[in-house]
């Protein structure tokens, strides 16, 4: 078929090459985060003398107003929020724990019995001419990779959570510097996160396929099988990290809202509002935590569907390594590429005014595509032989190495449009949301009106990026070419998650700012840092929803090959009504999630109103409020509120392939994939249209926007209103929607020889 370029020895030395070095990366920016000293004594004189435009004075000393206490009040509420974030994630792993071996020792018992827990060897699924290892190996195997997708999953959220809980206090004390060196804090911290969970995602996967290969040998197929419970085991974390992460913060952020901004008309984050701690560490298990399981479980689920599909085309027919591990090398190459785009925000352009935040951050997505472009036409070039063949529904399909750097390119670049489609549609710096903002003068049923229109129009020309990245992708490499779209569009992955993680971040900074009384500029400069940080969360949404799109139908591919589906054909009953109830779960699913953060704000709120109308002098600001009880309705809320979620989405693929079979299954599974972007997508915007409407008015930046305000005005209270109803919709049901597209294609790509066996009880018995 042709020679390639880069020797096996150079595969076998650049993966783990390029995780170390992300991890070391990591390290390092964590290192100069924490050079921010939380004590008082060297407060003064810490940091690069006078980069980014500021000398190394603070504001405080030259106001006269240089206090110590201020300090010490930033590392006392540091040490609250991030308590409070530990006990919630322990908690949270221990139930998840529970059902992380119960159901790896379903996998064992399903996939062990497609042969009767037989250990002699078996003719192989493709090739029947040849023998391969017995069903009860690929059983044993693919449960410690669910479990080691699932340990990684794990540590990737909480690792982004500790170092986020680091950093915020942080943030806070150098924005008494200057934006410059708040910025800089922040999106280092970020950048720790993304870097971690990257490098960790792809040597635990490099490692695996190594261990896995002593035993399998020559049979890459049963290998590469064996290796998709990585997926599934980092994708059913990311579930409950998300769904619980993401009950959790609205339960408090919701309470804290209606009643201290609406009913007391204090302030965001006053220390007087009870709710104040909790809606602080929610940011960081919901938005921090959540996420980064959440494309950690992408990440593994692209690879392990390129992996699948590649390991019965050519490259693992005549086992060629390096073409193999074509999408490990792209990922590689993603966290050297995504390493030089960091440096171009720490290092090579200075941040002097706030205005120059948004475009900094902006200016990481596009140099990290610009370069992931060259870094990807170059591996194509080394690592992949001019011509080869690509595994296509039963037969092999020719494709030229240049087909295939356009099918990671385009994904790549989908990527990027669906990011900026995103920031159109919720940025305040642009119409849509002004018109939003606009709409408050007549009250909160308008704003509710145009918020929701919005959503649904924001999802017209994403929709159209992933149906064109999916069309020429497919033409190309058929599957393989889709799930390396997926790749391309998450290869950048440690950039993504370093502009993502930095909103959470500046978005305590600000609440600590409040909350050890801090003067009004250094809230105005958390504010902007927190603002731009809003608009980037949105488009790390806008990426995480895409990605999932394109990788459920890699996956959906790679089970209907597996399952020994010919065609799935709509017009036969059993896969219509697959397809009606595939598109119902998402709504379905999106209902829990929203009445269990509805449910969980009533507590909420009956226990703020309770503190403020029982504790003397609590208005007065004279007593302390009772922080811990409202912790403790977050966390109890969101743990058994996350559980009928999780089990609608996890027990649905299992229920439909043993009683429906498999053909129902694929009807289910496009279905869903089908009606949960839509969702998804407008849910998520909706929800950032409508908070940045609200911070648009609070601002009073324009002209229009001081017509509309102060903090207190109607319009203002209407815009807080749309963006209560907005945040279950943006934090909690629209982002967890793109686990359930990719979670339930995954598990059924996982049990597709149980369900092809023993599978369609109810249609055999008729």
């Amino acid at each position: 078929m042709g020679a390639f370029i880069l020797p096996d020895l150079g595969t076998e030395i650049l993966i783990p090459a390029c995780a170390v070095i992300g991890i070391a990366f990591s390290l390092a920016q964590w290192y100069l985060v924490s050079q921010v000293k939380l004590s008082p004594g060297s407060a003064a004189n810490n940091g690069a003398g006078g980069k980014n435009g500021y000398a190394d004075y603070l504001i405080e000393e030259e106001e006269g107003l240089n206090d110590h206490n201020v300090v010490l009040k930033c590392a006392e509420i540091q040490n609250a929020i991030s308590e409070g974030a530990t006990s919630f994630l322990y908690t949270e792993y221990q139930y998840v724990g529970i059902f992380m071996i119960a159901f790896a020792i379903l996998i064992f018992l399903f996939l062990g019995s497609v042969e009767g827990f037989s250990m002699k060897s078996q003719p192989c699924t493709y090739d029947l001419s040849r023998t391969c290892k017995p069903a009860l190996a690929t059983a044993a195997f693919s449960t410690i990779s669910f479990l080691l997708g699932a340990v990684t999953s794990v540590v990737s959220g909480f690792l982004g959570m500790k170092i986020a809980t680091y950093a915020n206090a942080r943030t806070t004390l150098e924005a008494r510097k200057g934006v410059g060196k708040a910025f800089i804090t922040a999106f280092r911290s970020g950048a720790v996160m993304g870097f971690l969970l990257a490098a960790n995602g792809l040597l635990v996967l490099y490692i695996a396929i190594n261990v896995f290969k002593i035993y399998y040998g020559d049979d890459w197929g049963g290998l590469f099988e064996a290796i998709t419970g990585y997926g599934l085991g980092g994708s059913s974390m990311a579930l409950f990290g998300r769904v619980g992460g993401g009950i959790y913060t609205k339960a408090a952020d919701v309470g804290a809202d209606l009643v201290g901004k609406v009913e007391r008309n204090i302030p965001e984050d006053d220390p007087r509002n009870p709710a104040v701690i909790a809606d602080n560490v929610g940011d960081n298990v919901g938005d921090i935590a959540g996420m980064g399981s959440d494309l950690f479980g992408s990440y593994a689920e692209s690879s392990c569907a390129a992996l699948v599909v590649a390991s019965i085309s050519s490259f693992g027919i005549h086992h060629e390594l390096t073409p193999m591990l074509y999408p490990l090398i792209v990922s590689s190459v993603g966290i050297i590429v995504c390493l030089i785009t960091t440096l171009f925000a720490t290092d090579f352009f200075e941040i002097k005014t706030v205005k120059e935040i948004e475009p900094s951050l902006k200016r990481q997505l596009i140099v990290s595509t610009i370069l992931m472009t060259i870094g990807i036409a170059i591996v194509s070039w080394a690592a992949l032989p001019p011509s080869f063949t690509i595994f296509n529904f039963g037969e092999q399909k020719v494709v030229k190495n240049w087909q295939l750097f356009l099918c990671v390119a385009v994904g790549l670049w989908a990527g990027l449009i669906i990011g900026f489609v995103t920031e159109y549609y919720t940025s305040n710096a642009y119409s849509p949301v002004q018109d939003v903002a606009d709409s408050c003068r007549t009250g909160a049923a308008t704003n509710v009106i145009f918020g929701l229109a919005l959503g649904y129009k924001s999802c017209i020309i994403p929709i159209f990026a992933i149906a064109i990245s999916i069309f020429v992708s497919f033409s190309f490499a058929a599957m393989y070419g889709i799930a390396v779209a997926a790749l391309g569009m998450l290869s950048t992955i440690a950039t993504g998650l370093a502009i993502d993680a930095y909103g959470p971040i500046s978005d305590n900074a600000g609440g600590i700012a409040e909350m050890a009384g801090m003067s009004h500029r250094i809230r105005e400069r958390t504010d902007a840092l927190d603002a731009a940080g809003n608009t980037t969360a949105a488009i790390g949404k806008g990426f995480a929803i895409g990605s999932a799109a394109l990788v459920s139908l890699a996956l959906f591919g790679a089970f209907v090959s597996r399952a020994a589906i010919s065609k799935v054909d709509v017009l036969t009953p059993k896969v219509f009504i697959g397809l009606l109830v595939g598109a119902m779960l998402p709504y379905w699913f999106s209902a829990m999630t929203m009445k269990s953060v509805g449910s969980a704000a009533l507590k909420m709120v009956e226990e703020v109103r309770r503190q403020f109308n029982t504790i003397p002098g609590l208005m007065e600001g004279t007593t302390k409020p009772d922080y811990a009880t409202c912790v403790k309705i977050s966390t109890d809320a969101s743990i058994k509120e996350m559980i009928p979620p999780g089990a609608l989405v996890m027990l649905t693929p299992l229920i439909v392939g043993i009683f429906f079979g498999v053909e129902t299954l694929s009807g289910v599974l496009a279905g869903s994939l089908v009606s949960g972007v839509q969702i998804a997508i407008s849910a998520s915007n909706t929800g950032g249209a409508w908070d940045n409407a609200k911070k648009y008015i609070e601002a009073g930046a324009s002209e229009h926007a001081r017509t509309l305000g102060p903090k207190g005005s109607d319009p203002h209270k209407a815009a807080v209103i749309g963006d209560t109803i907005g945040d279950p919709l943006k934090d909690t049901s629209g982002p967890s929607l793109n686990i359930l597209i990719k979670l339930m294609a995954v598990e059924s790509l996982v049990f597709a020889p149980f369900f092809a066996t023993h599978g369609g009880l109810l249609f055999k018995l008729f």
